[in-house]
């Protein structure tokens, strides 16, 4: 027969005063939805044993989270559909304290509108204790790259599917570790900053930016506050990173995509030489000085960093005179690009994707380069 904890006690999340929540979601807490990847509960807790009370709903791709325990991940699972509680730990030093983060492993799935995943409650016999504020604040702008897609997995792998994403196995959390700082991701895999890899102009980031999470779609997603405006003032990073140009670079060398309400093609065109078509490329700089504006208007006193290269880096040319004509006209001295290592043989992961490896080395250098910035 299983011994029970007879000292255990739930508690709602809305009741915890000693939480923090990492990435954006709404000021809801009961229960607190998760969106984007690398949202996270932490804690600092005390006690023998810790149970969370988790829902998880989907259509097509499940929800996975990473546990933490001081800092090292001690387990990872898929979220099944249902509401159950989840063991975190148990058997340990009662009196120790313990920082546990719950950590969701997979994108917001734009793809899948009744994918959600909330947290209700914690179940513990110890008590939740102050968190440390971290001296930095750094949010990353990315693709399926930030989204960490192919980051865990064989390289054999090539199913479209939630395993193969991983929040940790990736250079954010990398770098927000090295860095001591929070962070958090604003991230989907195939979009760009004016298109999609398939020249669908509806899928850009930049377009939803100034909502909580509203790539997401149905009414579900719209009820859990996906598409209310974003508070800015809620969270001001140091520095924003964005990582974003490899699928409008794909777009060149894929068909064109046909609006199916307009009948409209989009298509980013290539010369008969192979080149970028000029008044192609001067409309995906053109989106790059838009969304920096947004940045900027935003987020006033961060640093923005472009940074780029990590599945090749065609655009680099372009993202360059986009940012020198931004700067000049604006007079904003705090942006920079900055070239990340490519991804080699050595270095690819699952889905012909960067993997841990790629993501390690890219880390070390946005880290070496953000903490000349911060210095």
């Amino acid at each position: 027969m299983v011994k029970t904890n007879g000292k255990l006690q739930v508690h709602v999340l809305s009741e915890i005063q000693n939480l923090k929540v990492h990435g954006r979601t709404t000021g809801q807490r009961a229960p607190l939805t998760l969106f984007w990847t690398g949202s996270a509960i932490e804690l600092q807790v005390t006690g023998s044993e810790l149970w969370v009370e988790v829902e998880s709903d989907y259509d097509i791709y499940e929800p996975w989270i990473s546990i933490l325990v001081n800092g090292v991940p001690v387990s990872r699972q898929m979220v099944t559909a249902g509401r159950y509680w989840i063991c975190v730990f148990r058997g340990m030093s009662e009196d120790t304290v313990k920082n546990v983060r719950i950590v969701k492993d997979v994108q917001a799935m734009s793809a899948d509108s009744g994918c959600s995943l909330q947290f209700h409650a914690l179940k513990s016999d110890g008590t939740f204790l102050p968190l440390e504020e971290k001296p930095y604040k750094i949010e990353f702008i990315g693709d399926s790259i930030t989204s960490g897609e192919g980051a865990i997995g064989a390289r054999a792998e090539e199913d479209w599917i939630p395993m193969w994403f991983s929040a940790i196995h990736n250079y954010t959390y990398m770098t927000a570790e090295a860095m001591n700082a929070d962070y958090r991701v604003i991230s989907q895999s195939g979009w760009g900053v004016l298109t999609s890899w398939d020249n669908n102009p509806h899928n850009n980031i930049p377009d939803y930016y100034g909502q909580v999470c509203g790539l997401l779609t149905g009414e579900k997603n719209q009820e859990l506050g996906a598409e209310d405006p974003h508070d800015f003032e809620s969270w001001q990073p140091d520095v924003v990173v964005i990582n974003l140009g490899s699928n409008d670079g794909g777009a060149f060398q894929t068909s064109g995509w046909r609006d199916p309400v307009s009948g409209k093609v989009h298509k980013q065109r290539l010369n008969d030489d192979g080149s970028y078509h000029e008044e192609d490329l001067a409309a995906f700089e053109d989106a790059v000085d838009r969304f920096l504006v947004k940045l900027r208007n935003t987020n006033p006193k961060a640093q923005l960093v472009w940074a780029y290269g990590m599945l090749g880096f065609p655009m680099m040319p372009a993202i360059y005179r986009a940012i020198d004509g931004y700067t000049k006209r604006t007079g904003d001295r705090m942006v920079s690009v900055l070239q990340l290592p490519d991804t080699t043989e050595e270095t690819i992961g699952a889905r012909t994707h960067p993997g841990e490896l790629s993501h390690r080395r890219a880390a070390e250098t946005l880290t070496g380069y953000l903490q000349g910035l911060m210095a």
